[in-house]
């Protein structure tokens, strides 16, 4: 929205409306800046003096109201147009600028020579797409906006809306790629990706395109990265009963993404560490992410919180019913088990003194997320499904394309259920604790497996741990969960024939455990154990290959040649282990002993995705040793633009610098490199 005077938004958030937003965009990537234009149409609601836009650190060529130039002043944050604007006038604004964003949006790949490596993409949640475009900073105000965004031809473009057509320049070997918004929106979802993609189209059962981008190189983990997308979008649709709002979806994955997915209007950004083949669907899949983003397009994107008071409305909404999804997918057990584990986290907070208010503006994810999702599973058991589903859903139609509060919705629950919800308010929303023993009253109702696992805490408690039959328990239950949490929990104590069971089993979780929880593998079960390195689950062979290969070292070579060809999860975790043990295994291989250091070496270059390079560095670093070229890289991530890989190279820095052989190479190393690369590494060696 737009400031005025010296007010806030939320002052004068009623005196001009913005309706639509027309935008251009040349990103520069070589020298990583944007240059643009956007016309704006707004109609005045009540009389002002001035308007400015939030705009950071930007440089303007041409400001235009009404097709005639204008006088404004730029300052680092904002443009600002100093004039009477009478109630009732229409008009428009057009602004041509540049910008060198210092965030929001990131340049991957256009400094090396790898071809078809080169993104530019944009993460703006909260208030930071004014550091690429003159918008507005606050979710208040709601545009409908157009792009048109030119890059070089070889290049795709995926933005929020439809794309409506696309034109090539012979002359300067480059396309404009245009899409269209039919609906308003704020503009911290506003999002492009620029990249090298493929798609895979599908449609929903409501006849909505669902657009799926991925790598050339990846089009057999398509499925397995998609899986269940479609199934997730019909679920929600007919869940919430209401049609999604939106033209079209899609989902777009990129390198180094700072979070796990970002839910644009329309257009869902996510780390391209979920783009995984089916094995590793076991380990780490996008199912849950995908149907939390997905949900944001209803929650966040159709009603948009006031402000950060009601931030609830937005994460516990999305997680709440990205778990009602899993559950339609994988199962009650999961469901319920899930909501168990969380509660667990939330009761660990609190018992730490660090419990929050889901009214806390500055409550953290597991709050937001966590707790939020568990005060409408506990809202919804309370009013009863139908009343629920109506006052939701009358609470979207209601609302839609405008900005909410937690009471705007409370009061629809309560009109739709007759019921006073201020005790559910006290109890869940505006308490830092939450009351334990409901929560898990309710999951006894709800889950057989469950009210298994509290009968049999409560037996534990009452008897000697020496007289606990293990295997009665283990026997009694069918649940995955149930099986798993024993194993996890009791591993220390449980007989020998029921690890020999877990063996037995087909279910890979639960194979998984055993990789990750037996402490020593007695010979006894020697045999079965080596079976881990076959399983459907890179976790699984990662974990059992190093136990194996520290358990016996006669046999090293045996293992490492089961698993030579085995690469792992999309961050390598199999192969970087591999490598470092063979390195450092005697006789194995030894002429390729050099090829292996390389190789692990190469690892931490930036042509890799972050979580990669922090595997190599780490295994070098504890195994044998960082070469130059490691160096090198491990000082440029120093300065990446992801914070935990950041923070992550600056820590392994300032422990090498302990070393005075490392403190004087990357002394050296820190020559060849530019004044940003060094700038962390010139603070440490103190220049």
């Amino acid at each position: 929205m737009f400031f005025f005077g010296c007010m806030t938004h939320a002052q004068h958030q009623d005196k001009v409306d913005f309706i639509k937003g027309k935008i251009g965009l040349e990103p520069l990537p070589k020298l990583k800046q944007i240059k643009g234009s956007v016309e704006y149409e707004f109609i005045i609601l009540k009389d002002v003096d001035s308007i400015f836009l939030d705009a950071k650190n930007m440089q303007f060529s041409l400001v235009e109201l009404d097709h005639e130039s204008i006088q404004f002043t730029n300052t680092t944050d904002r443009i600002i147009l100093k004039k009477s604007f009478k109630e009732g006038s229409k008009h428009k604004l057009l602004l041509k600028f540049s910008c060198t964003p210092k965030q929001t949006v990131y340049f991957l790949g256009w400094d090396d020579n790898i071809v078809g490596n080169e993104q530019i993409w944009t993460q703006g949640q909260g208030k930071y797409t004014s550091h690429w475009l003159p918008s507005f900073d606050s979710m208040e105000e709601k545009v409908e906006f157009d792009i048109t965004i030119i890059v070089p031809k070889q290049l795709n473009v995926i933005t929020n809306g439809k794309f409506k057509t696309g034109s090539s320049n012979p002359y300067n070997d480059t396309a404009a790629w245009l899409y269209d918004m039919r609906q308003p929106m704020s503009s911290y979802l506003l999002s492009f990706v620029i990249g090298n993609y493929e798609e895979q189209k599908l449609k929903s059962a409501s006849g909505i395109p669902i657009e799926n981008y991925y790598y050339p190189q990846d089009s057999l983990k398509v499925e397995p990265t998609y899986r269940y997308t479609k199934e997730i979008f019909d679920f929600l649709e007919e869940e919430i009963g209401v049609p999604y709002p939106w033209q079209n979806y899609k989902q777009i994955p990129v390198r180094d993404f700072l979070y796990a997915g970002m839910e644009n209007t329309t257009a869902t950004i996510f780390s391209d560490g979920y783009v995984i083949d089916s094995t590793a669907f076991v380990d780490k899949n996008y199912v849950n992410v995908n149907a939390h983003e997905m949900a944001h397009q209803w929650f966040g994107n159709l009603v948009t919180e006031m402000n950060g008071n009601h931030h609830w409305l937005h994460e516990g909404f999305a997680t709440y019913y990205a778990q009602l999804a899993e559950k339609e997918l994988f199962g009650d057990d999961h469901y319920y088990w899930k909501l168990y584990s969380s509660l667990i986290a939330l009761q660990n907070t609190i018992e730490m003194g660090e419990g929050q208010r889901l009214t806390d503006p500055k409550a953290s994810s597991l709050v937001f997320y966590e707790k939020g999702a568990w005060a409408l599973y506990v809202l919804r058991n309370q009013v009863g499904e139908v009343a629920f589903k109506t006052g939701l859903k009358n609470y979207l139609n209601k609302h839609q394309f405008k900005n909410v509060t937690i009471s705007d919705f409370l009061l629809e629950i309560e009109t739709a259920s007759g019921q006073d919800l201020s005790n559910f308010k006290k109890d869940w929303l505006e308490n830092e604790e939450l009351p334990i023993q409901l929560a898990k009253d309710q999951l006894q109702k709800d889950s057989e497996s469950l009210k298994q696992l509290f009968a049999m805490e409560n037996e534990f408690k009452a008897i000697e741990s020496d007289d606990v039959d293990y295997e009665a328990y283990w026997n009694k239950t069918t649940s995955v969960h149930l099986r798993k949490h024993l194993l996890e929990n009791y591993n220390r104590v449980l007989p020998e024939a029921i690890f020999s069971e877990a063996f037995e089993s087909d279910t890979i979780p639960i194979r998984q455990v055993l990789s990750r929880k037996m402490d020593s593998i007695p010979n006894s079960l020697k045999s079965k154990y080596e079976t881990l390195l076959a399983d459907n689950s890179y976790v699984t062979i990662e974990n059992a290959l190093f136990k194996l290969w520290s358990t016996y070292p006669e046999e090293k070579a045996k293992y490492l040649e089961q698993t030579k060809d085995v690469i792992g999860l999309p961050n390598k975790n199999v192969r970087l282990l591999w490598l470092t043990l063979a390195i450092v295994t005697n006789d194995y291989n030894a002429r390729k002993t050099q090829d292996y250091f390389f190789e692990l070496s190469g690892y931490t270059s930036e042509r890799y995705g972050s979580e990669v390079r922090m595997g190599a560095f780490q295994y070098l670093h504890q195994a044998v040793g960082l070469n130059n070229a490691s160096l090198k890289s491990l000082i440029k991530a120093t300065t990446h633009h992801s914070w935990q890989f950041k923070k992550f190279a600056r820590n392994l820095v300032d422990e090498l610098l302990k070393d005075a052989d490392y403190e004087v190479r990357l002394q050296e190393i820190a020559k060849e490199l530019n004044e940003e690369e060094v700038r962390y590494i010139n603070t440490k060696l103190d220049k």
